[in-house]
């Protein structure tokens, strides 16, 4: 369209949120966007298809500009399902372009696509259920990492979605995990991606939805309001309306997870951008001449991971960042983040990369203290997990490397033989997450995303026996690091496939040899015992408050027998509980170790006993030992245990 047919659009009075907005009295919508250098902002909508199949808009109005950069207007008449697009004119005259908007809750096709466009949500059509749901204390997460494109794809699909993973959550509930961490889902620009080259951060991923047209969406309406069945036969099933468009298949995901008692944390990517940009992308969004790179409106020209670290000396920088955490917080009920990389916030970012870190957590914790953020910082770094008020940044919980790698260390050296020196010391050391002030803030694990990424390292059940990973010593080894894992202080983290012995690196790319391997559940006895154990591994750790609470002692270590024996408690209560874990390739019998009290302590967990289910040639203690009162290991009491190799042993009072 030319300027003669171009509508002008009056500013707007009082604050108006950032982006496309739906008014309540259904009277139009409001558009607004940051572009400072521009000499002109438009509006384009009422978008249709040429005989040819391509896309044009049929209307178009110029923004007004206002105070700081912004341009705003008013838009009477249209409605939810609108396509609309930006259109900047740099400040040099001439024309930069159409443009999507920073905001946009969602898109009709993937960005590198031209032909795609912003949609505009009334996200209040939503039917939510989960009104009732809480999220669970920190310290008692169980969070469980999958990709959405890769994690469960269907037989006659060639990538995975929101709606698969939906369709998985008795899974995920029979499993006894209460939390999921998906890698980011925000739109990326490639056809397959981890989710770490975000480009539009307030669309969810157009790859892991299923197009309106599609007939399998029936199926998965079908499947998403028997799931809603399962919990309350009374709650209102939804519509086609709520699982139409990628933005409301991830709300229905979120709302189904927390109907079955499952925490949804995103996976946020806050220290950059991209990998790659399109024109019509945040990029160069106000038309500034492309010749520095720091002129680029939200980006600086410094690199990370392939894209651009963010200007965090930006006011409205900051503020874009931090409405899209409150935005995922309120309009998708989000349970909280895990901060990609804030290492390089603050390291790239300086001092307004050290506030941004204090404003996000403090803004999230005002208006949803319940949720977590949990942060990714190389080296973990107390400050990182301290208040604000005392000059931390915030975060509640941190990754955490010292247990991780003194355990997938100690596994390596274990596959070197019965006579290889294990280093059950740095275990030990590790256990109590040393370098932070409160050790329930670590959040612990063996294998995720980065770690066992095709080309990086092994699975356990690889790296413990490189020969066969279905060996007696690959099970048993494995079985202990989880173990380890999931009896330790901090929060447990498990990866997507490791919950049942998947032994290949994985991949992000659908169809490749690295996929998970879940009709291995019914041929492979080594994977359906070891989904076994976790699940009962996981009921254990959440009904043993001693295994949730932050007292831990750790009462004996030997290097030569590769035997570990540690304490658990709540201080203050009690629930104690003891934990005996080996790496030896040999039982040991009559092996003495001190308790917290005398008297009889029941034997709540062997490891040993899912060797084959249930194990004819189990190596325990009959289901309990009795503590005499002779003291040992500093404790007042003690009592003689018979160890399996490679094993762990739990024991408690009650």
């Amino acid at each position: 369209m030319d300027d003669a047919t171009t509508l002008h659009l009056d500013s707007l009075p009082g604050p108006t949120p950032q982006g496309a907005n739906l008014l309540d009295d259904g009277s139009g919508a409001t558009f607004k966007t940051w572009a400072p250098a521009a000499r002109e902002v438009r509006i384009r909508w009422d978008y249709r298809q040429n005989p040819a199949g391509d896309w044009h808009h049929q209307q178009e109005a110029r923004l007004q500009k206002l105070d700081g950069g912004q341009w705003s207007g008013f838009v009477p008449g249209v409605e939810a399902g609108e396509r609309y697009m930006f259109y900047v004119v740099g400040p040099e005259g001439g024309t930069e372009g159409v443009k999507r908007d920073p905001y946009a809750r969602d898109l009709t096709d993937n960005p590198a696509w031209p032909d795609s466009q912003c949609l505009l949500c009334d996200p209040d059509r939503f039917l939510w259920h989960d009104t009732g749901y809480r999220t669970p204390p920190y310290h008692e997460l169980i969070i469980y990492q999958l990709h959405i494109g890769t994690w469960f794809i269907p037989k006659d699909k060639d990538k995975g979605s929101f709606l698969d993973v939906m369709e998985q959550l008795p899974y995920l509930e029979s499993l006894g995990i209460n939390a999921i961490q998906p890698l980011p889902v925000v739109e990326f620009p490639t056809m397959f991606s981890l989710g770490y080259n975000g480009v539009d951060y307030f669309s969810p991923e157009t790859d892991y939805g299923v197009q309106k047209d599609d007939p399998a969406l029936d199926d998965h309406l079908q499947a998403a309001n028997a799931l809603l069945q399962q919990v309350d036969p009374s709650l209102t099933p939804y519509t086609r309306q709520d699982i139409e468009g990628t933005a409301n298949q991830l709300r229905l995901l979120v709302d189904l997870c927390h109907l079955h008692g499952i925490a949804v944390i995103l996976d946020v990517v806050y220290n950059h951008a991209g990998g790659s940009f399109t024109d019509q992308g945040l990029y160069f969004f106000d038309g500034k001449p492309r010749g520095n790179k720091n002129d680029s409106l939200y980006f600086t020209d410094r690199g990370w991971a392939g894209g651009l670290v963010f200007a965090y000396w930006k006011d409205e920088v900051k503020r874009f960042l931090i409405d899209n955490a409150l935005f995922y917080l309120n309009e998708y009920h989000v349970d909280g983040f895990r901060y990609d990389e804030v290492s390089v916030i603050r390291n790239e970012g300086g001092e307004h990369g050290r506030l941004f870190c204090q404003y996000v957590t403090d803004t999230c914790h005002y208006v949803k203290p319940q949720a977590i953020h949990i942060a990714e910082h190389w080296p973990v770094e107390a400050p990182i997990v301290q208040s604000t008020a005392t000059g931390g940044s915030g975060f509640d919980a941190i990754q955490n490397d010292g247990l991780r790698e003194a355990l997938r260390d100690a596994i390596r050296e274990a596959a070197a033989g019965s006579t290889a020196f294990v280093d059950m010391d740095r275990i030990a050391r590790e256990l109590g997450s040393p370098k932070l002030t409160d050790n329930w803030r670590a959040v612990q694990s063996s294998e995720n995303h980065d770690i066992v990424y095709r080309g990086r390292g092994q699975r356990i059940a690889r790296m413990a026996d490189g020969s066969d990973s279905r060996s007696w010593y690959a099970r048993s080894r494995s079985r202990v690091v989880l173990a380890l894992t999931l009896t330790a202080p901090g929060i447990p983290h498990i990866f997507m496939g490791q919950e049942f012995l998947e032994d290949k690196q994985w991949h992000d790319e659908p169809g490749s040899a690295f996929q998970i391997w879940w009709d291995g559940l019914a041929s492979d006895r080594s994977m359906a015992d070891f989904l076994r154990f976790s699940r009962e591994l996981i009921t254990l750790r959440r009904n043993r408050p001693g295994l949730n609470g932050t007292g831990l002692n750790v009462f004996h270590v030997h290097n030569e027998n590769r035997v570990l024996a540690f304490q658990r408690w709540v201080p203050g209560e009690g629930h104690d509980v003891v934990v005996i874990a080996s790496l030896s390739e040999n039982n040991h019998h009559d092996y003495r170790v001190g308790f917290p009290a005398a008297g009889h302590w029941r034997e709540v967990f062997n490891s040993d006993v899912y060797d084959h289910w249930v194990n004819p040639g189990v190596t325990g203690n009959g289901g309990s030992v009795y503590a005499s009162s002779n003291g040992m290991h500093g404790l007042p009491a003690s009592a003689s245990l018979h160890i399996p190799a490679n094993g762990l042993l739990v024991f408690a009072r009650g």
